[in-house]
């Protein structure tokens, strides 16, 4: 459809506003300079400039996985869009929907030894980018750009989410369009397909095994969004079905609920561990999950339902590579759960008729302890005990905080003893594991979700590769709290390494630095914290003063993360088992 004339610079922003978007992050540079007067032209999307490239991809990152929409970063393309590999890797791993533009020199001038050319002219940097999206694509004529642009939107979302790529030359960001901007994004963004036919197959497979009381409902990240939490609760409730999530998923089901076994896998809750390894399953129903080495418990042999391992996903691809189960369905997890929540009574029989020995099974769990090593949530030994942090900063943030936990040993921590109620409320890069993701991918989280508090657990070792970034939250006065578990260490390596002995050890320390300095350095405020008593008022005030700030706290790096029965899985796992 032809509409009014624009640059494409134009027509892009218009078309990221029709689909909802208000932040592009972005690091200016002479190949996107047609975008800066743009962006002054679209006040509906405010622009935020990152440190660097690699954070602002992480920030579109972030953006993406609190607000339920797609996350843009714009760069230069060379050594602009080189630096966004390692964010899109991570993107790439977690199903994040990331659109990545990166500038291009003229197309007259490609090859031609011009500055910054990183074309298909020199060493095409599309190509270096192209492993870890679902399309990476310049468009070579303006009169291209419509149509390619909003194939890309479509290959982001179409099933499985990936992040995607488009080089946009001088002339197609200065060239004049006449298409329509329109949104593309809503609607693949909430289709939720689902195979009827092989739903069914869960009545035949349940009234033909006998009764089978002990199910259970495995939540993956494939599943996340908010209707289909809401359905999760229904389908649930009805049924009375426990259920646990993977950490990527964590939150999805309110951890405080009576049918909330907490976290599987990586980090997992007693209660999960016992549900589903200890006790025997009659049926595992597993919704959204690739069962991938952390999803299944290392693989573990242990997770062996009577009846199978029945897995609903958009693809069997996202299943079978990791962990063989024994059914497959096609379909989004939501569609799914609407499926058996609205199916008739009569059909639903086989469930509906072990309820009650499902409610005395599922009570005889929650009498267990619920964490390992609970009494470490109130040790008072400094340097302090990474559990405490996290259980005093949850007591005081609000229900509805998202926590964005970094990689290195307080994500274990906080896997564990963090409570999660909400979709999109606990968020961590669990597939790639990028150090300092969570930094930049907090201020991100606030843009996209900015009547929520944001806290970001985060190690000395994430701020030494992006701590950089919280002047970005500062410039833009996006108040992100951002704690730091400061153990003078590579944390997660140093417990590994110091038992290979002292160079090991000394090769996986670090300098204490002074992270709250650094903090006010760069425009926020900043506290230190020795006494774990004062953990609980230095989160009430960064609260209460609504600004970014940064809480360097003195942790132990010889605390043991709670992983136990992860860590025995993976010393009994063999290729042969």
């Amino acid at each position: 459809m032809s509409g009014e004339r624009m640059l494409g610079t134009d027509f892009i922003l218009q078309s990221l506003v029709a689909d909802g978007i208000d932040h592009v992050f972005m690091v200016p540079g002479g190949l996107i300079d047609p975008f800066l007067p743009a962006l002054g032209r679209t006040p509906a999307i405010r622009p935020i400039v990152a440190a660097q490239e690699g954070g602002a991809a992480y920030m579109a990152d972030g953006y993406a996985r609190a607000g339920g929409n797609f996350g843009t970063c714009l760069v230069i393309g060379g050594p602009g869009l080189t630096n966004t590999v390692t964010a899109l890797s991570a993107a790439y791993s977690d199903q994040s929907p990331v659109l990545v533009m990166s500038g291009e020199v003229a197309n007259s001038l490609q090859g031609m030894g011009f500055f910054q050319d990183a074309t298909a002219g020199t060493f095409d940097d599309g190509r270096i980018v192209a492993p870890v999206t679902a399309q990476s694509y310049s468009v070579p004529d303006i009169r291209l750009l419509s149509h390619k642009f909003r194939g890309a939107i479509k290959r982001m979302l179409d099933g499985k989410c990936a992040p995607v790529h488009l080089g946009l030359s001088h002339e197609i960001q200065t060239g004049d369009i006449d298409c329509e901007p329109k949104a593309i994004a809503t609607e693949l963004l909430h289709s939720q397909p689902l195979d009827v036919d092989a739903a069914a197959k869960l009545w035949e497979r349940l009234r033909s095994g006998g009764s089978a009381p002990r199910i259970g409902l495995l939540i993956g990240g494939g599943f996340i969004s908010d209707d289909a939490a809401a359905d999760l609760l229904q389908a649930a409730e009805r049924f009375h079905l426990p259920v646990a999530t993977t950490e990527h998923a964590k939150g999805l089901f309110p951890e405080d609920h009576e049918l909330s076994l907490g976290v599987f896998g990586y980090a997992g809750t007693r209660h999960a561990t016992q549900a589903f390894l200890k006790e025997k399953l009659d049926l595992l129903i597993v919704l959204g999950a690739t069962l991938n080495v952390r999803d299944s418990m290392y693989w573990s042999g242990e997770l062996a339902p009577r009846l199978g391992v029945l897995a609903v996903n958009v693809s069997n691809l996202h299943v079978g590579c990791h962990f063989e189960a024994e059914g497959f369905i096609g379909g989004h997890g939501g569609a799914f759960l609407r499926f058996l929540r609205d199916a008739p009574e009569d059909e639903a029989k086989p469930l509906i008729d072990t309820i009650p020995a499902r409610r005395q099974w599922i009570k005889g769990i929650r009498m267990l302890p619920r964490f390992y090593d609970i009494a470490n949530t109130a040790s008072d030994e400094r340097p302090i005990h990474p559990a405490r942090m996290i259980s005093e900063c949850r007591k005081v943030m609000p229900r509805n905080t998202i926590a964005m936990v970094d990689s290195g040993a307080h994500r274990a921590f906080g896997v564990h003893y963090w409570d999660s109620y909400g979709p999109r409320e606990f968020l961590t890069a669990s597939g790639l594991g990028p150090m300092g993701w969570g930094i930049p991918a907090g201020i991100g989280a606030k843009a996209a979700a900015p009547e929520k508090p944001v806290v970001v657990f985060t190690g000395d070792g994430c701020m030494r590769m992006h701590g950089l970034e919280v002047q970005t939250a500062a410039r833009f006065n996006l108040p992100v709290i951002f704690v730091v578990s400061n153990n003078a260490a590579l944390g997660n390596v140093w417990l590994r390494a110091h038992e290979l002995g002292p160079v090991p050890a000394h090769l996986t320390e670090a300098p204490d630095q002074d992270w709250a300095a650094l903090g006010r350095a760069l425009g926020c405020m900043g506290e230190t914290v020795t006494d774990p008593d004062e953990l609980g008022p230095a989160f009430a005030r960064a609260l209460e003063a609504n600004k970014p700030c940064v809480i360097d706290v003195k942790t132990a790096r010889d605390a043991p993360t709670p992983v136990e029965p992860y860590s025995q899985a993976a010393h009994t796992w063999s290729y042969h088992a």
